[in-house]
């Protein structure tokens, strides 16, 4: 495939042309809502307290404008040179194309990390059984490593998760930083030199990598998707990053400073909960231990391409792993983070923004007096929804691909009104599926086959 690149670009611009008339437009929706519920007889006060509660609950909406690269200064520039980077990649049942990939990006970096270790977690074919190899690919990748002085290691281990597989290596690997990165994913030319200016600052523990679709072409699904990824990749994430408390990484790209993986060894791989092994959410737990040690970040410019489900039935496997897994999550926020800090609270008001969404509709709809406005209310609340929508979508607007054209970028933006719809009418309720069944911690497992392929993608 093509070599792609990214360009982190700023927003300053993009806030003033964009983000204030859309939030001007989103403005007028509220105060219209806002005297829709004086209308409402014997419920003006409640309902005007309910749909200002759900409004503040997106706090981080705003919050994240404010997030920035973080830079080196000129007298930590020789400390992080000296940073000795692992780089893991854990590989099960992965397209040999886009396992290259991967690993021709990570031996290509402008900042040279020192040692790659792969582990490819029993891969074999769901039909015969019968073990797949990735012999060209480990041939060619070694050769090249060898000749750019990288040291590396490719180890075969029985199949046990993607937990097993990332400490059969980094429990006793003396590195100072350890990068994961999924087996099918491709980093940007400068994703580890961004990605370790961070770690200037001593407190932080943990740097979370920007993710971008890579087969954003591939159909419809996969361009929503790119929409779909903003509120929690550049919205929620960026939030918590202006206040060094990121609570999930994606192991798409992750960093971390050693001694905190180091130390979790043993306790890392063998998470229970309900009595049940948990292999998946392997990121967040990581993000976890590093919000146990101190701060937590995203860093917008360490940019990573990742291939994303290009199928329906895929698709919703991996949303529902994702959800469960951080229902779990949330209840080791909410019983081992400070009651006084920040993953605590924003914990609880995200249950509460959850609660109120399904809440007000329920009112609107059965209580007679709300019923007799129930259009009214669902034009301002469109309104609004659109407005918040493509105040996220903005988003796609800071960043630079050289795979993608300004009239691409600008379909992909058009598309915020269809993923607001989706994020409703699917997601919504599948969250509520998965915040039921969190305990099926048993159904969820890697892949049986090959998902995406890069051929397909490209």
């Amino acid at each position: 495939m093509p070599l792609i690149t990214a360009r982190y670009a700023g927003h300053r611009k993009l806030l003033l042309l964009g983000a204030i008339p859309i939030a001007g437009y989103a403005a007028w929706g509220v105060a219209h809502l806002a005297a829709l519920a004086g209308a409402i007889e014997g419920h003006a006060h409640d309902m005007s307290v309910a749909w200002l509660a759900s409004f503040l609950l997106l706090w981080w909406m705003p919050l994240a404008w404010f997030e920035r690269p973080m830079r080196i200064p000129q007298s930590r520039r020789e400390q992080i040179a000296a940073l000795r980077v692992t780089v893991q990649v854990p590989v099960y049942n992965e397209d040999p194309e886009a396992l290259r990939a991967c690993l021709r990006s990570v031996l290509t970096q402008s900042r040279r990390v020192n040692r790659i270790r792969v582990v490819d977690d029993g891969s074999a074919d769901a039909a015969s059984g019968a073990p797949i190899t990735y012999d060209d690919v480990r041939r060619e990748f070694e050769t090249e490593a060898m000749a750019r002085g990288i040291e590396t290691t490719w180890d075969r281990t029985e199949n046990r998760g993607k937990r097993f597989a990332q400490m059969h290596v980094l429990a006793e690997d003396d590195g100072d930083i350890f990068l994961t990165l999924d087996s099918d994913s491709v980093l940007d030319r400068h994703a580890v030199r961004e990605g370790l200016a961070p770690f200037a600052d001593p407190r932080v523990q943990s740097v979370a990598g920007h993710v971008l679709v890579l087969n954003r072409t591939a159909n419809l699904l996969t361009r929503m998707t790119c929409v779909l990824y903003l509120p929690f990749t550049r919205g929620l994430r960026s939030a918590q990053s202006v206040l060094r408390r990121v609570t999930i990484n994606s192991g798409t790209l992750a960093f971390y400073r050693a001694n905190v993986v180091r130390q979790c060894a043993g306790s890392y791989e063998n998470e229970h909960f309900r009595g049940r092994p948990m292999q998946m959410n392997d990121d967040s737990m990581l993000t976890f231990y590093s919000l146990l040690a101190g701060h937590t970040v995203h860093q917008p410019s360490s940019m990573v391409f990742t291939l994303v489900p290009e199928r329906l039935d895929h698709y919703a496997k991996q949303q529902l792993r994702w959800m469960r897994g951080t229902t779990v999550r949330h209840l080791w926020w909410l019983r081992y983070m400070p009651l006084g800090g920040v993953v605590f609270w924003t914990t609880v008001a995200e249950y509460l923004h959850l609660l109120l969404a399904v809440a007000i509709p329920v009112v609107l709809v059965t209580d007679p007096a709300c019923r007799a406005h129930l259009g009214e209310v669902s034009l301002a609340a469109l309104q609004i929804g659109l407005a918040m929508n493509y105040l996220m979508a903005l988003r796609l607007f800071t960043v630079r691909r050289s795979d993608e054209s300004l009239p691409a970028l600008l379909l992909t933006f058009a598309l915020a009104p269809l993923a607001s719809v989706w994020r409703l009418l699917v997601l919504r309720p599948m969250y509520l599926y998965a915040l039921l069944t969190c305990w099926r911690v048993n159904r969820w497992g890697t892949r049986g086959g090959v998902e995406v392929s890069l051929n397909a993608a490209a």
